[in-house]
């Protein structure tokens, strides 16, 4: 295999990724409205109640709107993962995953590709929600940050798809993996500093603390939130990177035909008929 034929074949699952994207007009609004349904509402009414102090990356009090945006990036990134993956499910279903798996391209990399091309599709949405956040809510991090932050987007989305991989090599049907995306969605979301510091967390409940330093949403949200200011949290990018490794490398196990979650289901198109 030659680096052009790599490249065609991630050509060709990112250009599958964007048109399924775009005719799905619903997914690319319900990506927006969520996270702009938290900005408008629940954060209006905590600013008052949860006071934000001055903590990394920021070098003053701020907003909690401006606290709370790198949680809700963190969201659309772990929503297009999962809804990406939930595709998975609906292709082996139908069969149509045959025909990528059967492809002379390495397993490792065509699930790479995918995972790859929905995240790009993933930072897309991101953008459109910080323009949005820009114009209507003021919330305006530096203007380097935007740049800055891109490397830390493909990492954070790389490793919150890989979960949604991994689960779409173990669950079977579509509507199991609807419900199970609910059930991984919300206490990653909640369970994490997306909405508060950890150190709220710390002071309320150890437990709790514990659960959300553990969590890898959490560590997601904090790359991307000290990126967006041009700082690096070089704890944030190992454990990420750590977690990246083992779910990737579960999900291309999972669905390795000879040993593998697929293998017990008679191939990627499903079990036979």
């Amino acid at each position: 295999m030659t680096i052009v034929q790599y490249a065609r074949c991630f050509n060709g699952i990112f250009i599958r990724e964007m048109l399924r994207f775009v005719n799905q007009y619903g997914r690319f609004f319900a990506a927006l409205v969520r996270p702009l349904v938290w900005l408008f509402i629940f954060a209006a009414g905590f600013r008052s109640v949860l006071g934000v102090s001055i903590i990394p990356p920021y070098q003053t009090y701020v907003l909690y709107e401006v606290y709370i945006t790198p949680g809700l990036i963190g969201m659309i990134q772990l929503f297009n993962g999962m809804q990406s993956s939930l595709s998975m499910v609906y292709d082996r279903e139908m069969g149509s995953m045959r025909t990528l798996m059967v492809s002379p391209m390495p397993r490792w990399y065509l699930l790479t590709c995918k995972l790859l091309a929905a995240v790009l599709v993933s930072i897309l949405q991101v953008f459109v929600y910080l323009v949005i956040a820009s114009l209507f809510f003021r919330i305006r991090p530096p203007a380097y940050g935007y740049v800055a932050m891109i490397p830390a987007l493909i990492l954070a989305g790389l490793m919150l798809g890989s979960i949604g991989l991994l689960l779409s090599s173990v669950i079977k049907q579509l509507e199991n993996f609807a419900g199970i995306m609910n059930f991984v969605i919300f206490p990653m979301f909640f369970a994490s500093s997306a909405l508060y510091p950890l150190w709220r967390m710390k002071e309320s409940s150890l437990t709790l603390y514990y659960i959300c330093a553990w969590n890898p949403f959490s560590h997601a949200v904090e790359l991307v939130r000290f990126a967006l200011y041009g700082q690096v949290n070089w704890q944030a990018l190992g454990v990420t990177l750590a977690y990246l490794f083992v779910f990737l490398a579960a999900a291309i196990y999972g669905y390795d035909p000879s040993r593998g979650i697929i293998a017990r289901r008679g191939g990627p198109g499903g079990p036979p008929g």
